[in-house]
């Protein structure tokens, strides 16, 4: 991104976290649609949470590997640590290992009233 011009850049990270939203969207509503309802954050399981957050990792994994070998859309600079099997970055990983769980508890939360 060094050498992207910044409306370039800003574009791109806008369509990274707008993929973000819809994978997160996409992962809400497919653990709905198998388990017991959209209501399945007020009194969510472990398969809830493992789904949720495997959806959200595997959709992650294709497009990482797709956008980085495939579409050349962007390249992991040497600072990324990359997972050599899987040729995807840590961050990203982590981050969908991280926050979906994050997510789960702080909605659930809300919903609820618990502090």
């Amino acid at each position: 991104m060094r050498e992207m011009p910044h409306g370039g850049a800003v574009r791109l990270c806008t369509l990274a976290t707008l993929g973000d939203v819809g994978t997160t969207l996409v992962a809400f509503w497919v653990v709905a649609w198998l388990g017991r309802g959209r209501r399945w954050l007020l009194r969510p399981t472990w398969a809830h949470v493992v789904g949720f957050t495997g959806l959200g990792l595997s959709v992650t994994l294709v497009f990482e590997y797709l956008a980085t070998h495939v579409w050349g859309l962007w390249s992991y600079s040497e600072a990324m640590p990359v997972i050599p099997i899987l040729k995807a970055g840590l961050v990203p990983l982590l981050m969908w290992s991280v926050l979906p769980p994050l997510v789960i508890w702080f909605t659930n939360r809300q919903l609820t009233g618990r502090r």
